[in-house]
């Protein structure tokens, strides 16, 4: 199982995500495929929901990962 992880970051706080990666996935080839992955569902599907983007994900090999949001260090 694979140590990296990737956040998923947006404006929403509350709707940051975070995907572990695949193994066989390079960091930089890995962003630019779950790029092209969400891109895809926001073409298809413009009402998407989480939902639809974390079914694609693990389709792909990604694991939605729970987390709790810490404090701004800002």
């Amino acid at each position: 199982m694979s140590d990296t992880l990737m956040i998923l970051p947006a404006r929403d706080r509350t709707t940051i995500r975070l995907v572990r990666v695949p193994d066989e996935f390079e960091k930089q080839e890995a962003f630019r495929h779950v790029t092209g992955l969400v891109a895809s569902i926001e073409e298809d599907k413009p009402d998407y929901q989480w939902e639809d983007i974390a079914a694609l994900l693990e389709d792909h090999g990604f694991e939605p990962v729970e987390f709790i949001l810490g404090p701004a260090l800002d």
